[in-house]
């Protein structure tokens, strides 16, 4: 999948009402972009692109961001909790990266990046 132009690092990542923002260090750019199918992201509906734990700051609205689990609790997603826009989760596949919302990125169009791959979010090895 093709870097669209310009790409920097890191990237600043918003919600709609500006309330969160992060900067973001990203493990291989855009490249990284997938879809899930598990239960829960197939309803979101959102892309992510990949970013290790310490590559990720909250610069503003910590206090504005709200979590939510379920199932085996490993998978944390945030959400501002004034307009309810996804920003990022820790990963259930692997806790030791971010999953950050590739449309909350500041300049990047997902679009412009289809098509983004999907993985098996449903028969997740952790099931097994």
């Amino acid at each position: 999948m093709p870097e669209p132009a310009p790409f920097s690092d890191p990237v600043t990542v918003t919600c709609h009402c500006g309330a969160v923002e992060l900067r973001v260090h990203l493990s291989g750019g855009l490249a990284t972009a997938r879809r899930c199918d598990c239960s829960f992201c197939r309803r979101r509906g959102a892309a992510a692109v990949t970013a290790p734990l310490d590559g990720l700051e909250v610069v503003r609205g910590a206090d504005r961001l709200t979590l939510y689990r379920w199932g085996t609790g490993t998978a944390r997603h945030f959400f501002c909790a004034t307009c309810g826009v996804y920003t990022h989760h820790r990963r259930r596949s692997n806790p030791n990266e971010y999953g950050v919302n590739l449309g909350a990125i500041e300049g990047v169009n997902p679009r412009e990046l289809e098509p983004v791959p999907w993985s098996d979010g449903v028969n997740h090895p952790s099931d097994r």
